[in-house]
């Protein structure tokens, strides 16, 4: 099928997980062609069979990302799906136009570079999309999706963790944190939050607490954090007893499996909002 310059292309770039495939599912059954930029590696091949085309490209070569979209006339794109943070020290292979970029950044954190790199597309007329705007009803619900309420004291280490969580939030270092009786004993960095659970669950020994937020001043278009069933996986697997997650700025996936795997574990999973004068509710 030939590319137009009717704006009726949307571009996804991206990463691995489940995300771009549910994206570009969504926009196909909305009548939008869907141009996929993946990378190998990370995505799922099976985007390819979804998408109307699809090229293939190594971590780091922004110039023919950016090549590939404007021969492909997309003028809109959304930056989705994970990069395992590691692969930057192992697998980054850049172009030209990507080390360029790269040297430009002074702090090499998630969302100094995705930022970087938004810039850089805008910068070609390629304006980057909300990575949710077609999936709103993937955002997490406030409230108890499993369980029957929080005793004093687990909303207690809740509220410890949130504040944590904002400030390693604040330095973009992670968004996951893991607590047990108002002690921190696990922080989200290059590793990913499942690493973070295992090795706060093992200090923890049981009943660790887990808090997933939105770093303060993230650029919403992209890297929300997300949990799905292997996360919950995880936390049976160190016996952690609390997920909490933020409302509204956190990706659910997997709904049922999730729901299904908490109960089966014992896992209370609850969405909490921050009110304007900054208390917790859920």
């Amino acid at each position: 099928m030939a590319a137009d310059s009717t704006g009726n292309i949307i571009g996804i770039i991206a990463g691995g997980g489940q995300f771009p495939l549910l994206f570009a599912r969504a926009v196909k059954s909305l009548g939008r062609q869907v141009v996929a930029i993946a990378h190998t590696g990370e995505t799922l091949e099976e985007l390819a069979d979804i998408v109307d085309r699809c090229h293939w490209v190594r971590l780091g070569q922004l110039g023919k990302i950016i090549k590939h979209l404007k021969t492909e006339k997309v003028s809109e794109t959304v930056l989705l799906g994970s990069i395992r943070k590691t692969d930057v020290f192992k697998d980054l292979r850049p172009d030209l136009r990507g080390l360029m970029l790269w040297n430009k950044i002074d702090t090499r954190q998630d969302d100094a570079i995705l930022r970087a790199v938004a810039g850089e597309l805008e910068k070609d007329g390629i304006r980057v999309m909300a990575s949710t705007l077609y999936l709103k009803e993937l955002l997490f619900p406030k409230g108890m999706l499993v369980g029957n309420g929080l005793k004093p004291e687990e909303l207690e280490d809740i509220k410890f963790g949130w504040r944590n969580a904002r400030a390693i939030g604040e330095l973009d270092i992670g968004q996951c944190i893991v607590v047990r009786n108002k002690t921190v004993l696990a922080v989200e960095a290059i590793e990913g939050t499942d690493a973070t659970i295992r090795r706060g669950g093992a200090l923890a020994l049981e009943k660790a607490v887990v808090v997933k937020m939105k770093k303060p001043g993230q650029d919403p278009r992209f890297d929300l954090p997300a949990i799905g069933a292997a996360t919950i996986e995880t936390m049976a697997q160190v016996k952690a007893h609390i997920l909490a997650v933020e409302t509204g700025q956190t990706l659910l996936f997997d709904r049922e499996a999730v729901i299904a795997a908490a109960e089966k574990a014992g896992i209370v999973i609850v969405g909490i909002e921050e009110t304007a004068d900054g208390e917790l509710s859920y």
